[in-house]
């Protein structure tokens, strides 16, 4: 199977967003995201649902450590955190949440490829994590094996809905 026939489709990740919708509007609960790597496909994918107003608070794309203040005033992230890894990804669910005053926060930070990053990480590497109402997080790391941008894109954001959804239980 090459990459490409593994990679989810943007419907792939609509069904998934369909089911988190209906999860978010029965409880009335609200979602903010914060994503990096994937682009804006977590936000797309939810957004996608009819009636997305009910549950969506809005996105950002975290791309580059200068867009960290849409999310972050100076000084609000440790010094010694770095990008695509796991506390970074929690702080960025985190962020997303607070900064949007939402139940629940969702982030993705990782390398698409290429080429792997500035820190050392290889392309498809990537964390996504979920901020709970409760104010836990959850996070989870996802590892492609492959360098093939829109296919790690594709895959990151499917893990990033998939763990929203888990989470929702």
């Amino acid at each position: 199977m090459t990459s490409s026939e593994a990679t989810p489709v943007f419907a792939d990740l609509a069904a998934t967003a369909n089911a988190i919708a209906g999860a978010l509007t029965t409880r009335s609960e609200l979602v903010g995201i914060a994503e990096s790597s994937t682009g804006g496909l977590i936000s797309a994918a939810l957004l996608s649902v009819p009636g997305a107003s009910s549950y969506f608070l809005g996105g950002s794309i975290i791309y580059t450590g200068r867009a960290r203040g849409l999310l972050f005033e100076r000084g609000e992230l440790p010094d010694d955190l770095r990008g695509a890894t796991e506390p970074y990804a929690e702080h960025l669910a985190l962020g997303a949440q607070a900064k949007l005053r939402s139940d629940w926060g969702v982030s993705e930070t990782g390398a698409a490829g290429p080429t792997g990053n500035p820190y050392g990480d290889p392309p498809g590497h990537s964390w996504v994590a979920v901020a709970r109402p409760d104010g836990s997080t959850v996070a989870r790391n996802v590892l492609t094996g492959d360098d093939d941008r829109a296919a790690n894109m594709f895959r990151f954001a499917a893990a990033g809905l998939d763990l929203l959804l888990e989470q929702l239980g």
